[in-house]
């Protein structure tokens, strides 16, 4: 069976499999570390046992996702000696220490304060437990920045010099951390998390909402607290990413235009003026062998508005370079579109909730809830399409212009990277499935249980939450 794929595409297979599954828990626990000093510092500020009782309801959660995080992280860094020790032998002297800084600034700082901010609130007190948790929270938010340092030089690689043998090696540190697309990668992936957290906390806010809705209960208050909170931050950071993926977009055409033009679905060049801007395609169906976007829907002129701010503007296409030279089409082509629709998805839920909350019925749309409900796992999707784009959009590259794909790799046997991509298959979705199905038991619960509404058959009115009665939990939102 394996002996018609090479090994080279069977590691390619197993290190997307295994950073597909790693990449998921840090896009959370990122987010939610952020989540939860809110809440706690709230709790602190406010004195209401609310926040409190949602601050351990999620970190219960954060615990889990952390955990899963940590393993699956360890297992996919072996895989750099394994099925890519040429890159690691020839990249290893410049992204080795980047990813040793991360080990030593942003783990330990999450290791050494994450014991006190799950045990030691009853220990330590308020203030100092307050501290533990805005430590493990800068902690996630310095991994992501050495994270994405090492894989932005991979996309745009500069400070560095080559040796005799043939390896990479730091001429300039800075140069090499703060190469050209780090800042807006850092951005994007960062509002990535919040977002990739506000649609899970949204979503089990509203699977929560539409439970007493159809039981005729009136909502806790910590189920509204939630939902509300979730609401906002779509609302709010939904359109400042979309601004962040334009400014991305715009340094990745400087940088990597075959990118673009893979990402954009645009087989041949437009040489703009008289001849008219590149059109924004739509919708299509990408042929990477006979190299024509077929069946496209496309806005003439529109992808030259978007990319250069101008409708004459010309636009490099893949026929620009040789063939050995061109990223696939079809999967960076439709991860890009799929990671784009979703983004507008949250922005219109954000929208829709801030219409919700101006005629003051935030919980009690029930088609509301319901998208709230199907976006919860969204921001997974569109951090996974997103991660799709940059790295098959790279190809045929690791190292963007200097490392080929086919020159990373491991001389492995086909049948051997075979047996362990197999093991990790089954390995993975059965740990990493019954720790993410606990986790979706931990969501179904009420996230504050002292509370009790009216029980079944009692008018919902009667609570003073239905119509202008959202006014009462102002103070909460």
């Amino acid at each position: 069976m394996f002996d018609t794929i090479s090994a080279l595409t069977l590691a390619r297979m197993q290190f997307a499999f295994t950073v597909s599954f790693h990449f998921i828990f840090p896009s959370f626990t990122i987010g939610l570390a952020s989540y939860l000093m809110v809440l706690e510092g709230l709790w602190i500020r406010t004195g209401r046992d609310v926040y409190l009782q949602l601050f351990k309801y999620w970190l219960k959660i954060f615990a889990i996702t952390f955990g899963m995080g940590v393993v699956s992280g360890i297992v996919m860094a072996y895989q750099f000696g394994t099925n890519w020790a040429v890159f690691s032998d020839k990249a290893g002297p410049v992204i080795g220490p980047l990813m040793a800084y991360e080990v030593l600034t942003a783990f330990f700082l999450e290791a050494g304060f994450l014991g006190v901010m799950l045990f030691g609130l009853e220990r330590v007190g308020k203030q100092l437990h307050f501290a533990a948790t805005c430590m493990v929270a800068l902690g996630t938010a310095i991994s992501a920045f050495w994270i994405i340092a090492v894989n932005s030089w991979m996309q745009t690689p500069q400070g560095f010099g080559v040796n005799a043998n043939g390896q990479f090696f730091a001429t300039d540190w800075l140069a090499v951390i703060f190469n050209p697309s780090m800042p807006y990668r850092l951005v994007h992936v960062l509002l990535a998390a919040y977002l990739t957290t506000a649609l899970v906390v949204g979503g089990a806010g509203a699977w929560h909402l539409l439970a007493d809705r159809r039981h005729r209960r009136v909502p806790s208050e910590g189920t509204r607290i939630m939902f509300s909170m979730a609401m906002w931050m779509a609302a709010i950071v939904a359109p400042i990413q979309i601004l962040a993926g334009d400014d991305h977009g715009l340094n990745t055409l400087a940088h990597q235009p075959m990118k673009i033009a893979a990402m954009e679905g645009h087989y041949r060049s437009f040489p703009g003026g008289e001849g008219g801007g590149a059109p924004l395609i739509l919708f299509g169906i990408p042929d990477d062998q006979a190299q024509v976007m077929r069946y496209k829907v496309e806005i003439p002129a529109m992808g030259s508005l978007i990319l250069k701010h101008d409708t004459s503007a010309s636009l490099a296409g893949l026929d620009t370079v040789p063939m050995a030279d061109r990223p696939p089409v079809a999967i960076t082509f439709w991860s890009f579109r799929i990671m784009v629709g979703i983004g507008f998805l949250i922005a219109a839920l954000g929208i829709w909730s801030l219409l919700a909350r101006a005629r003051g019925r935030l919980y009690e749309w029930p088609w509301l809830h319901r998208l709230a409900l199907v976006m919860g796992p969204a921001g997974f999707v569109a951090v996974l399409a997103g991660w799709v784009t940059t790295e098959v959009g790279r190809q045929p590259y690791t190292v963007f212009g200097v490392l080929r794909t086919v020159d990373s790799a491991s001389p492995l046997a086909a049948p051997a990277v075979a047996a362990s991509l197999i093991a990790f298959v089954i390995v993975y979705f059965t740990v990493f499935g019954a720790g993410t199905w606990f986790i979706i038991r931990l969501m179904g619960h009420e996230p504050h249980p002292g509370e009790q509404g009216p029980t079944r058959g009692e008018p919902v009115r009667a609570a003073g939450l239905v119509g202008g009665g959202d006014a009462v939990l102002a103070a909460a939102e």
